[in-house]
């Protein structure tokens, strides 16, 4: 059992909201259509979900605590990520999963990715952001939930070898955590996302689609 981990580990922070809607803003919207139908897995304080604009908006979560924080008009259904039945075959355009395959074995994480796999619509797409061990070792189990390692070669692999297609791989993609004394703002992420070099950038970006099944 985790524990109070919202109330230890991950506390609401402002400044996470202040990061989703700029991180919409200057990524996220350029890939996802106005009609499309999102689907947030461990979707925690809804910051990601809440930040997208399209015609439906799913947030999925165990924790109870997700329903009080989503915004009007985002769906909310408290549940593991093993289990989307409340969500309708092939009706999905983009699924989302923050920071959420390190806190789960392997076996859940291919459990979740066949239920993934069955929600998507053709042409739909997977995209995964979480800590690269590469680049967080030091730091990686500071988070007691923590249970898998995965870095950017390694998650590409492990996608693969369970029947998806890799598109994009960005090492680098932000850095590990808003609990830091560097300000959080939206021009300076802006300028960030758009940089050559990415001094901290811990945090890795992987966006697949199915492929034939394994």
């Amino acid at each position: 059992m985790s524990g109070d981990y919202h109330g230890s580990r991950l506390a609401h922070d402002p400044r996470r909201d202040v990061l989703w809607k700029a991180l919409w803003h200057y990524h996220f919207r350029h890939r996802i259509a106005p009609e499309a139908c999102v689907l947030d897995l461990g979707a925690g304080y809804g910051n990601f979900i809440n930040a997208v604009v399209a015609r439906r908006r799913i947030a999925v979560d165990h924790w109870p605590g997700l329903a009080e924080h989503v915004a009007p008009g985002v769906e909310a259904i408290i549940t593991p990520v093993t289990d989307l039945s409340a969500v309708a075959t092939a009706s999905v355009d983009f699924v989302f999963a923050s920071n959420l395959f390190e806190h789960l074995t392997q076996d859940v994480c291919v459990t979740a990715l066949a239920e993934i796999r069955r929600v998507l619509a053709p042409g739909g797409r997977l995209t995964l952001l979480q800590p690269n061990y590469r680049y967080a070792y030091r730091e990686y189990f500071d988070d007691y939930t923590h249970v898998a390692v995965y870095s950017h070669v390694s998650l590409p692999d492990f996608l693969r070898a369970h029947g998806w297609a890799v598109d994009e791989v960005r090492p680098r993609f932000l850095p590990l955590t808003v609990k830091s004394r560097l300000p959080v703002s939206a021009p300076l992420i802006g300028a960030y996302l758009r940089a050559p070099f990415k001094p901290m950038g811990k945090q890795m970006l992987v966006s697949a689609r199915p492929g034939a099944a394994p």
